[in-house]
């Protein structure tokens, strides 16, 4: 019997290298990315894929920014970028999808849902920006940003200063009932790409916010939402790692809740990589999931039937 899963695909599915970020580059990824999708469909299991977007994001305020500064266009807001890096890429795997399964004589349909994330204007983020985004600037190109647009900037790794933003937890999926609906039609779905549009509720409306939301921990928050069975994050490596390229490095395959919390504690994951897919994990299970799975897009045929993978459970 398939099982429904929450399928977190990271951004090695759209861009693998510098060298290859045209739109053209990041479809071909994608194709292939969708090729190692497929078989889980095939397999009868409900799906609901979401993806990263950050470099898209990010791509799109880059433009925007020189479009400004020649006085072209006006700025276009995070919460805006994020929508339409999930039409685009939505679109990549919505179309991909679509082209094997008819290649293959599958009748499934696919669809991709523009997905908005709550969040609270309270959380702590809000006032620790830490998110860099957009373009690299001088220092005092950035204090002169900062003192003319109220941005919060920061140095970015000895790489030059950027703009910073809030990454606040998010605490509702809000299309999470359509996706329900969807998924009881046997209809393979695409949402909370990029985390989600973050919004706030204010005098009981909707309204966007300008921050980015972990695309893992929101993952997680619609898997436990839909009640899926499992949560699988697809990433740039086969299996998590403690002591990771170090000389005694050591892969984990199978670990509880108990464990992972107890490696999470000794700082064995790294900030910005591997970290947040741990702690999405962790409060995918703490609020009620079975199993989650953390391998690499081409290995998640064998990690779902046990082969490979790290597999962590209550």
């Amino acid at each position: 019997m398939g099982k429904r899963i929450v399928l977190a695909v990271g951004g090695n599915a759209l861009i693998t290298d510098k060298n290859h970020q045209s739109e053209a580059d990041q479809y071909e990824q994608v194709k292939i990315t969708c090729g190692h999708i497929v078989p889980l469909i095939e397999a009868g299991h409900e799906l609901v894929i979401s993806h990263g977007n950050g470099p898209q994001v990010g791509f799109i305020l880059e433009s925007s920014e020189l479009a400004f500064q020649n006085k072209i266009l006006d700025r276009i807001p995070i919460d805006s970028a994020d929508a339409q890096t999930q039409g685009s890429i939505g679109f990549y795997l919505v179309q991909n999808l679509r082209n094997i399964l008819t290649e293959k004589n599958l009748s499934y349909e696919v669809a991709g849902i523009i997905t908005q994330s709550l969040v609270d204007i309270n959380d702590p983020a809000f006032n620790n920006p830490t998110k860099p985004i957009g373009s690299f600037y001088t220092q005092e190109e950035a204090q002169a940003l900062h003192e003319k647009n109220n941005w919060t900037v920061a140095e970015d790794a000895g790489r030059g200063w950027r703009r910073v933003i809030p990454s606040p937890e998010p605490i509702n999926i809000i299309e999470k009932e359509i996706i329900k609906k969807l998924l009881k039609e046997k209809i393979i779905i695409i949402a909370s790409g990029g985390g989600g549009i973050p919004v706030i509720k204010k005098d009981n409306k909707l309204i966007g916010i300008e921050a980015v939301i972990d695309k893992d921990k929101a993952s997680a928050l619609l898997a436990n939402e839909i009640s899926a069975d499992e949560l699988i994050i697809a990433t740039a490596v086969e299996k998590v790692y403690l002591n990771y390229k170090k000389s005694n490095q050591q892969e984990l395959n199978k670990v509880n809740l108990k464990e992972i919390k107890k490696y999470l504690e000794a700082g064995h994951f790294a900030k910005g990589s591997m970290l947040p897919k741990i702690q999405a994990v962790i409060k995918f299970l703490e609020n009620g999931g079975k199993k989650a799975i953390i391998t690499s897009p081409e290995k998640l045929s064998e990690a779902l039937a046990g082969k490979t993978g790290t597999h962590i459970t209550n």
